[in-house]
């Protein structure tokens, strides 16, 4: 479980990123986190993993105190939580199956993570992870070939190949089309339908929040504004959440 107890996050210039966050997240859910640009979506997300740390308040995953963890022992914990970015974050001139196997790097003795010698099991995984986002057909196929889509699928497979307990996507579909945009988030459903893996994404579509997701917290001004079932956002949370300006880009 994630547990935020009133959570807070200033920037040293100042502004204030999270402000009294009081959430919690269950094992399997999948939670779409909806705002304006500038709400505070990312610096949530980003506060699990400690990508940025909190200023104020205690956050846990599964009881561990996250402020508290250094060192070896905070790469362990980030090797249970995989990171899926708009960006796609991979090495365009390698193979897919290369940039897959990246996520077993961490595991690996230190000759074999220099020479780029996988154990057989871990080539099974990656494939695995490949065939359960529909592109196992494009494992020797270089990334800089393949479309924005089919590279985002890539990233999300990675994720795969490193066994997380949850997912965390920051804005993960708003680099493409609308037709691709409905496949990855069908690959991120499945992923939590069938692996029971928590998702917890940043999403400035709407509509697809309230498609996918089985819960939807809505960020204003780094607060908490709504936090519900998908299916009791309405026009009034709308408004809270974007200040009379839904279907702005968030």
């Amino acid at each position: 479980m994630i547990l935020f107890e009133h959570v807070g996050k200033t920037y040293p210039n100042g502004v204030r990123g999270l402000d009294d966050i009081c959430l919690s997240v269950e094992q399997g859910e999948f939670v779409a986190v909806i705002g304006l640009s500038g709400a505070g979506k990312s610096t949530l997300i980003r506060t699990i993993n400690r990508m940025i740390d909190i200023t104020d308040g205690r956050l846990t995953v599964d009881g561990t105190d996250v402020r508290t963890l250094k060192g070896a022992a905070l790469r362990r914990f980030r090797r249970r939580i995989g990171m899926i970015f708009q960006s796609f974050n991979l090495v365009t001139r390698a193979t897919v199956l290369q940039n897959v196997l990246t996520a077993r790097v961490p595991d690996l003795p230190l000759w074999r993570a220099v020479l780029g010698v996988f154990p057989q099991e871990d080539t099974l995984s990656a494939l695995a992870a490949l065939d359960r986002v529909g592109i196992l057909e494009k494992a020797y196929t270089r990334v800089d070939q393949l479309s924005g889509g089919q590279q985002q699928r890539v990233a999300l497979a990675r994720t795969l190949a490193q066994n997380p307990q949850i997912i965390l996507a920051d804005e993960p579909v708003a680099a493409l089309d609308p037709v691709t945009a409905r496949q990855v988030m069908d690959d991120f459903k499945r992923i939590n339908r069938d692996l029971r893996i928590t998702v917890l994404l940043n999403i400035h579509h709407v509509d697809l929040a309230l498609e996918y997701a089985d819960r939807v917290v809505g960020i204003r001004a780094g607060r908490v504004v709504f936090d519900g079932a998908a299916d009791q956002v309405d026009q009034a949370v709308l408004d809270a959440v974007y200040g009379g300006k839904a279907g702005a880009d968030a």
